[in-house]
């Protein structure tokens, strides 16, 4: 087999120079550890990404680190990231490890199918998150957009404290099992509703199990307390999915014409499974809706969580996307017209500039599927690199202020590269592999935030301290140091 060479760096016209010797990974500089565990202790933290970001900052894009007998290249190279996404499903992969994990949890869906059975699933969940899709479900969004605004009205009405972070993942949840479901199952009314507990339970567990150096959970006598009721809650999550799959199986069996065009995604999984030599299972269909559940609550509240968090602190930006919210809705108390999204410039621009500064995906594992040579080293297959994106974008960044939260540099005309629009960043990947959920995801922000800054004001809390980044998979703040007040109507 040949080796696949990468590199950060084009190759000159003329006569090649002589390359030099190359080198192996554990020849690259990293930090120092322990004779036994490495630097298992290091990264035992819930700011796990973090360590990682500083010891880029100390060793440079190319480095390595230890986990007992293990060695893990970690690049925060913008082009060989880009690369290595590139190079997905065949040259580079899902870390083992990550994709072991997930399904442990579940999730044997997409997220964690390689090779053709990844090419033949995605097909699939491509057509249940199509723009026309969306369009489709637009009325569902709308009312669970009014309900939350009504949720938070209320509150204040009754002189009570919004709960802005826990209200933005029960939204989302709602969102995502009414649109690859079909269920309305409230979750943002009911405050103790144990699908929400379970997920992001799961999520925190997840996060533990990433960073700690082998598997214990595995071995039944070393499985404590706090890894039982994972796997209970991962259980009941299960459970609660295939109750979904039974109504969405008896709505087939009562209305056959869905069967030629499903009204979600879930129904779209059953009927190709249904179909004769699909090679999909009841497994396939349901560790896709689990995946779909998992993906879609935490990304995407996360995302308005950290634009909300810049929002309060940049009042002359809440007051730009305030007044573009005026005028795209209306007299309209959330967004009722579709080809709105379309219009809502200041809000997609914000959005980026926040998932610029603080993506929830500010790292990512991958596995080398054969041997590769990255910049000048020979990488085994087998070999999982940690790429850092958020890194990547800090070190290589062109942009003027690139510490501050600018939104103006992402909308048309803006003179710091507006020509790319993605601004070499990887907030939804890249390659391949690029989150089919895209789409779903900046309408959910975008109706949510216009809502949020017709009727509202985001107030920081005096004296609290700024939100932490948290790593639970993705990377969530600890709180969210403000509180929403009524907005005066336009000209009052």
């Amino acid at each position: 087999m040949m080796t696949k060479t990468i590199s950060a760096t084009e190759a000159g016209v003329g006569l090649n120079p002589p390359q030099p010797p190359l080198r192996r990974v554990s020849d690259l500089p990293g930090p120092k550890g322990s004779v036994l565990m490495g630097n298992a202790r290091a990264i035992n933290s819930p700011r796990f990404h973090q360590v990682l970001e500083n010891w880029g900052r100390e060793f440079g894009p190319l480095y390595r680190f230890r986990i007992l007998n293990k060695s893990f290249m970690v690049s925060a190279e913008r082009d060989v990231i880009a690369a290595l996404l590139r190079d997905r499903p065949d040259v580079m992969k899902r870390s083992t490890r990550t994709s072991r994990m997930l399904e442990e949890m579940g999730t044997c869906g997409l997220f964690t199918a390689e090779g053709e059975e990844w090419r033949r699933q995605r097909k699939l969940v491509m057509r249940a998150l199509t723009p026309e899709v969306i369009h489709s479900f637009f009325p569902t969004l709308t009312a669970l957009t009014e309900r939350l605004r009504s949720r938070w009205q209320r509150a204040l009405d009754a002189g009570k404290p919004v709960d802005v972070l826990r209200d933005l993942k029960a939204y989302t949840l709602d969102v995502t099992i009414g649109l690859a479901m079909g269920h309305d199952i409230n979750t943002l009314e009911a405050e103790e509703n144990p699908l929400q507990r379970d997920i992001e339970f799961l999520f925190n567990r997840l996060a533990r199990r990433l960073t700690v150096p082998f598997a214990y959970w595995r071995v039944g006598p070393l499985k404590r307390a706090v890894d039982r009721e994972a796997d209970a809650a991962s259980a009941r999550i299960e459970k609660a999915i295939f109750g979904f799959v039974a109504d969405a199986r008896a709505r087939l069996e009562q209305n056959p014409a869905l069967r030629q065009k499903p009204s979600n995604m879930l129904e779209a999984l059953i009927v190709a499974c249904d179909e004769e030599g699909s090679g999909f299972t009841d497994a396939t269909v349901v560790g896709n809706a689990i995946t779909m559940v998992f993906a879609g609550e935490d990304t995407t509240s996360n995302s308005m969580a950290w634009l909300i968090d810049f929002l309060a602190v940049h009042p002359q930006a809440a007051a730009d996307m305030a007044a573009e919210t005026d005028r795209v809705l209306g007299d309209a108390p959330v967004l009722a017209d579709y080809h709105g999204l379309e219009r809502l410039h200041y809000i997609d621009a914000a959005t980026r500039e926040a998932m610029r500064l603080k993506p929830v995906a500010p790292l990512m594992a991958v596995e080398a599927a054969q041997p590769i040579t990255i910049d000048g080293v020979e990488v085994p297959a087998g070999q999982v690199i940690f790429l850092l994106l958020r890194h990547s974008a800090e070190r290589q960044s062109d942009l003027v202020r690139p510490e501050a939260f600018l939104p103006e540099r992402f909308m048309e005309g803006a003179g710091e590269g507006s020509s790319d629009p993605g601004r070499k960043l990887f907030p939804f990947g890249a390659g391949p592999r690029f989150c089919p959920g895209r789409y779903l995801a900046m309408a959910e922000i975008k109706m949510a935030m216009s809502m949020l800054m017709k009727h509202f004001v985001l107030e920081p809390i005096p004296g609290a301290p700024p939100a932490q980044e948290i790593f639970t998979f993705t990377m969530t703040p600890d709180a969210l140091p403000l509180r929403l007040a009524p907005r005066r109507p336009a000209g009052s």
